[in-house]
């Protein structure tokens, strides 16, 4: 399904799954309201699903990865080579993320969007080894932006297939971190010092290299801040359009797609400028430690839940939102009703 045909799709949430789901919430023997943002969530999966039967069963990780031709430039702590390792060891669940997903009961799926070398990760989605050096040409074409994003589409629509209920977006891509403050610095139209920071680690000197490269890359391609493809190919990454893809994914599908931390919610950005009521069917699990992250979220209107300082990546975020949407699940399905217990119910103050 192409890009153009696939977002025609998205149709607004349902809005009767989601009354249904908030007569639910007021009927449970509790203060209304009183569990706050676990319970907006319910409501929202609702009105993505279209059914107020809450199951989130069944999940999984998507995790892009994808090399990046800035690391050229000196922007990142460690070699392209780790890019390859890791998305490895997504395979064998032995990365941060991957025990998380352990004790969360969620699959990983790793999908080569990118990388300059073949690894046991699937390849049947991959674009190109590797994107170009953003100083000095445009990082890809459009059309692998575009394909990049297809891709992640398709990979919504195998695994909605399969029976699952509730996806994660997760990445690995050295230099990723670059390419996304890049992407933001345009579509949010701030300056690049205030959309960059230290990644996974590097000193001031990194820093400042960093922040050179994404104002030369933006100088040199003229990204065009209206057209969130154009800033996708001029100055992104393949793991960034995968992960678009996946968030408009979910919004054609019906399936809800949590954001993770910086380089997640900037590809949900991205999703959103492509088709603004895709936002609606995306949930935000965290605040990044990344500067930029706050920023992000604020100008989809997006809260998240946690705030916990984390700006590992993978999906980590993401993922550590499942056990609280658990607990949430568990008291909208088993908790006693005013009715049960012979109380009068709550009514909403005037």
């Amino acid at each position: 399904m192409t890009l153009e045909k696939a977002i025609k799709k998205v149709k607004p949430l349902d809005r009767n799954a989601m009354d249904i789901a908030q007569k639910r919430w007021d009927s449970i023997a509790k203060p209304l309201h009183s569990l706050g943002k676990l319970e907006t969530l319910l409501i929202q999966i609702a009105g993505i699903t279209g059914n107020a039967e809450i199951d989130l069963s069944k999940r999984g990780l998507i995790a892009m990865c994808a090399d990046n031709g800035v690391v050229e430039e000196g922007v990142t702590q460690t070699g392209q080579e780790v890019t390859a390792i890791v998305a490895e060891n997504f395979l064998n669940y032995d990365t941060s993320v991957g025990v998380m997903c352990k004790q969360n009961h969620a699959e990983i799926f790793p999908v080569d969007m990118g990388m300059i070398t073949d690894t046991k990760v699937r390849t049947d989605h991959k674009v190109a080894y590797g994107t170009k050096n953003m100083t000095k040409g445009p990082a890809m074409t459009r059309e692998q932006a575009v394909k990049g994003i297809e891709s992640g589409i398709a990979m919504v629509e195998e695994l909605k297939g399969k029976g699952y209920k509730i996806l994660a977006t997760g990445e690995m891509g050295i230099g990723n971190t670059t390419t996304s403050s890049a992407v933001a610095s345009v579509l949010l139209n701030q300056p690049v010092e205030e959309m960059t920071g230290r990644g996974a680690g590097l000193t001031s000197e990194g820093l400042a290299r960093k922040i050179g490269a994404i104002r030369k890359a933006i100088k040199l391609n003229q990204p065009d801040p209206s057209d969130a493809v154009d800033v996708l190919a001029k100055v992104g990454g393949l793991d960034i359009a995968g992960m678009a893809g996946v968030f408009l994914g979910g919004a054609i599908y019906g399936i809800p797609v949590v954001m993770d931390g910086f380089i997640s919610c900037v590809s949900a950005l991205i999703a959103m400028q492509i088709c603004p009521a895709a936002g609606d069917y995306m949930i935000a699990s965290h605040v990044s430690r990344e500067p930029a992250a706050h920023l992000i979220l604020e100008h989809m209107n997006k809260e998240a839940v946690l705030h916990a300082d984390m700006c590992l990546g993978e999906g980590t975020g993401a993922v550590a939102l499942f056990p609280i949407l658990d607990l949430a699940a568990a008291v909208y399905h088993s908790m006693s009703t005013f009715d049960d217990i012979h109380v009068e119910q709550y009514e909403e103050l005037k």
